[in-house]
This record gives structure tokens, sequence and C-alpha cells, in this order.
């Protein structure tokens, strides 16, 4: 964790994660990657609402450029390291970074990034792996990874074209340009912004509004949206049928609230 230059706060039922190498503007190495993950890993089923941020000046200013040298730093190989490396291990190499990502999209729990500051790269994709984004006034998204001849590949395509479309999608990562806070909230980056100084007062009010629902409907909530979600991107099913995703989706919220109301007619018996 600490290599990774990551801190967890467990308060309760909120888990907080900071990002903190501010020297560097909290820049991620695989190490970052592999906290992250050991984090996602080692959280109790208590915790329902986890927090993202970045501390200092800002969330994330990407990948930290010694990555980009021949020979790495402190122990950590360079890209161009893991380029000499034939495909396969360089793809399983791959793999193993998104996971520390990935699993901030599980819906046993509804995950937040309050972002201020720069979120380029690594940071604007950590910032999309989460389920709900409040910006700061000075916030700045940049995908940057095009730009350095790289691709973004820390699972941050997917959820990009989700929020802005295909075709905006392309221009920001193609063009490698800035999307301000206002512009942001404009085309569905964020889902709310703020003054700066308000930020911390505005997640944690999100934070307690998303905890006041019982966990299980959230949890089941959060799934069955995941898995309309889901649908939607396959379109329409296998026999060409429009209705198919819409009655598979009915079929989910059937058996989610058979759970619900057994869940709730066992704690009625407990008194």
């Amino acid at each position: 964790m600490a290599r990774g230059g990551v801190r967890l706060d467990v308060e309760g039922a909120r888990a907080t994660i900071t990002l903190d190498r501010q020297e560097v503007l909290n820049a991620q190495t695989p190490l970052t990657w592999e906290a992250l993950r050991a984090v996602g890993e080692g959280l109790g089923p208590e915790v329902r609402v986890v927090v993202v941020r970045g501390a200092g000046r800002s969330f994330s200013a990407g990948l930290d450029r010694r990555l980009f040298t021949p020979e790495g730093f402190d122990g950590v190989p360079g890209l161009f390291a893991m380029a000499a490396e034939p495909r396969d291990r360089i793809e399983a190499t791959i793999a193993e970074f998104q996971q520390g990502f990935a699993w901030l999209r599980d819906p046993a729990r509804v995950t937040v990034a309050a972002v201020h500051g720069h979120a380029i790269g690594a940071g604007f994709q950590l910032a999309l792996a989460c389920d709900l984004r409040v910006l700061a006034e000075d916030a700045r998204l940049r995908m940057a990874e095009t730009s350095l001849g790289i691709v973004p590949d820390l699972g941050g395509t997917l959820p990009l074209v989700r929020c802005v479309g295909y075709a905006r999608a392309v221009e920001i990562c193609v063009t490698g340009r800035e999307v301000d806070a206002e512009e942001a909230l404009r085309i569905g980056l964020a889902n709310r912004v703020v003054p700066a100084d308000q930020l911390d007062e505005a997640v944690d009010d999100l934070v307690a509004r998303l905890l006041r629902p019982p966990a299980g409907a959230v949890r089941e909530t959060v799934a069955l949206l995941a898995h309309a979600e889901s649908l939607a991107d396959a379109g329409e099913d296998a026999t060409g049928a429009e209705g198919g995703a819409l009655e598979r989706q009915r079929a989910a919220e059937r058996a989610a609230q058979a759970r619900r109301l057994a869940d709730l007619a066992a704690a009625v018996a407990r008194g």
C-alpha cells in the first residue's frame, strides 16, 4: 500500500481510498494498481460505499513518466521492458493491472470518485471506473494515452463511450484534449460539479444519501442497473427480437424482488 502511494480509511460502511503521491500529482505505477487490487480484495461486506480521491493538488496526473524510461524505477520495470516480453505475457500483465480498477464496478458496493485538479490518462480511467463522479470546478479530465503512442488499457474505454457516446469518445481520446468540469457535467461525465472548497462536503452528503436505503435493496438495484446496461450494450438478442432484452430484464427484476421480499420477511420473523 505504501509503495503504491495508496491510503485506505474505513469508517463503518464507508471506505475512502486516497492516492497519496503528492510530489508527482498522484501519478500511478503498477504498484498503485497492485495496492488498489489488494484494497478491493480486502474490503469486508460491511463496506457499502467506497470514495476514491487524490491528496494534494490533483486527483491523478496519470502514469508516472518514469515508466517511459528504459530502466523504470525503484524495481518497477518500464514499458519498454514490458514490450520485450511475449505478447501473451504482456496481455496477462495488463490483465493484472486492470484488476486494480475492475472491482470498483462490483454491485456489492457503490463507488464515488471525488475529482479535483487533473485527472489525466490513468487518473481519468480511475474516475471512469467508479459508479459516480463528483467534480470540483477546477477538475480537468484528459485521456492522454493515444498522444503518448499507447492506448487506454485500464478499462476506461467502455464507460467513456457509455457516458458520452462513440463519436465524442473518439474525439476526446484521439485529440487528447482537456475536458473541464462544466463540459464534463454537460456531456454526462460528472454527476455533480461543486466549488473546490465544497468537494468534501458534497461527497459526504452523497455518501450519506447512498447509505440511507437498506443495503440489500441498494445491492440488488445496482446489480439490476448493471444487467440492464449489459443488455443495452448487446443490442438485440440472438433471435433479433427487440422484446427479448426487455423480457430478460423483467425476469431479472422479478428474481431480485423475490429475493428482497424473502429477506424482508425473514427480518420481520426475527423481530
